[in-house]
């Protein structure tokens, strides 16, 4: 095939490369720096799928992120392409701060305060994550299906983390609306204006060498003959 890999990875590499890209998290994020503002849309609309991908980031949708984060983004307007980009901000480095700082804040705004370390909070959703595959697996066999530490992760940290990731994550996105819209603008206007110039030096190239061969110059504006034939 064309597009294959010479060098097929392994299930550990892609773990590895999800964890630590290739280039490490700083080349990444001047990568999809770049990629963002050359996308071919109106500034707000960029703008608009930006804060629609952090906001979904901050949330526990883990593995509907993308989904999300294109809804969000279509509901509001805004860049598809941008929203599933800037869901970059929720990464291996920034989820367990994203995370415990939700879980904290949803269950001091749902009355029950309780401190869960980044550590005891993925673990819950890796015992929650278990149960439930084994769960549906059950239909298939005669394991008797248990749904009380999904009951638990529900409450205990699930919906604390749902609460609690909305306003940090509102005040993230409009924070990267209104930084990456003006650098967005400018962006643009900077490049229309360097495609401008290289349009204009190629026409006068062109004239000049028109002008040089003893062709006939014409001036479109007005149809009429701006020049002699040069011999």
């Amino acid at each position: 095939m064309v597009f294959k890999r010479r060098d097929k990875r392994s299930w550990l590499r892609l773990v590895i490369e999800a964890l630590w890209p290739r280039g490490g998290w700083n080349r990444a994020a001047i990568y999809m720096k770049h990629r963002l503002r050359r996308l071919p849309d109106a500034p707000h609309r960029i703008a608009r799928g930006i804060f629609a991908g952090i906001v979904i980031s901050f949330s526990p949708l883990f593995g509907l992120h993308f989904a999300g984060a294109a809804f969000l983004a279509w509901v509001m307007r805004g860049n598809i392409l941008a929203a599933l980009m800037a869901t970059f901000v929720g990464n291996p480095i920034t989820f367990p701060f994203i995370a415990a700082f939700g879980v904290e804040l949803g269950n001091y705004l749902l009355g029950h305060p309780r401190v869960m370390s980044p550590l005891e909070i993925f673990a819950d959703f890796g015992r929650a994550g278990a149960e439930f595959w084994h769960n549906v697996s059950s239909i298939f066999t005669d394991d008797v299906a248990h749904w009380d530490r999904l009951h638990r992760f529900f409450f205990r940290v699930y919906l604390p983390y749902l609460v609690g990731g909305i306003l940090p994550g509102v005040i993230a996105g409009i924070v990267g609306y209104y930084i990456s819209l003006p650098l967005i603008i400018a962006y643009q206007n900077r490049r229309k204006k360097k495609l401008r110039d290289l349009l204009e030096r190629r026409l006068a190239k062109r004239d000049a060498e028109m002008a040089e061969g003893g062709e006939e110059v014409i001036d479109p504006s007005s149809g009429d003959d701006v020049g002699d034939l040069k011999r």
